[in-house]
């Protein structure tokens, strides 16, 4: 896993704070015979990523923390609200066939199947579809609620939980996504999904960034 690397500057901002703080800003300028503005960026950085924590009236200090644990503290704090993907939903009514096709269309591995109020009625995988495919019905002529998986064998999530703990939910049940719901007063509204690309994506992202 790659690590964040630090320019020259903020390698010797970290070691004066570590070896002086709480200090602040002027004293960290004046240690490196530079202007507070020329650091702002500086410290700023290295507030954002964790390696410093900066407090009013007090000044800068060091976290403590190595990159790695300050890799694993930013993944802890990753949401779903800010990676799911639009999720995409076929009726409870619609045959096998038609929603077979939906999936390839869409390029997607798990179809949510959702009432005439768009609520959630159950989900639709790779799985159960080939698995109706090899039976011995017309696919046009059965409905996918025959073969879905219902309530309350439906795995959810909500837009404020953890990324870290809806992956945990996919490795655990051994499924590809997940629904993003909002609860009602007459059942779940899908508003999105979270599957396990998106996931690796955000990971990625956030090593990338570091």
């Amino acid at each position: 896993m790659n690590e964040m690397e630090l320019s020259a500057r903020q390698e010797e901002i970290v070691s004066i704070v570590k070896e002086n703080g709480p200090i602040t800003g002027e004293h960290i300028a004046d240690r490196l015979k530079l202007t507070r503005a020329t650091l702002r960026p500086d410290l700023a950085i290295l507030t954002m990523a964790g390696f410093l924590d900066a407090r009013p009236r007090v000044g800068y200090f060091y976290t403590g923390k190595t990159r790695n644990e300050l890799l694993t503290h930013n993944i802890k704090k990753m949401k779903v609200s800010e990676h799911f993907s639009v999720p995409v939903v076929v009726n409870e009514h619609v045959s096998v066939y038609d929603a077979i096709t939906t999936m390839f269309l869409e390029d997607v591995g798990t179809l949510f199947v959702v009432d005439e109020a768009s609520r959630l009625q159950g989900v639709l995988s790779r799985k159960d579809l080939l698995r109706a495919s090899l039976g011995q019905q017309s696919l046009q002529e059965v409905p996918v609620h025959i073969i879905m998986t219902r309530m309350p064998m439906i795995k959810v999530c909500k837009k404020d939980e953890l990324l870290i703990d809806v992956a945990n939910k996919l490795i655990e049940n051994q499924i590809d996504a997940l629904p993003v719901i909002n609860e009602k007063n007459d059942g779940l509204e899908v508003i999105g999904r979270v599957t396990k690309t998106n996931i690796t994506r955000a990971f990625v992202e956030l090593v990338k960034e570091d």
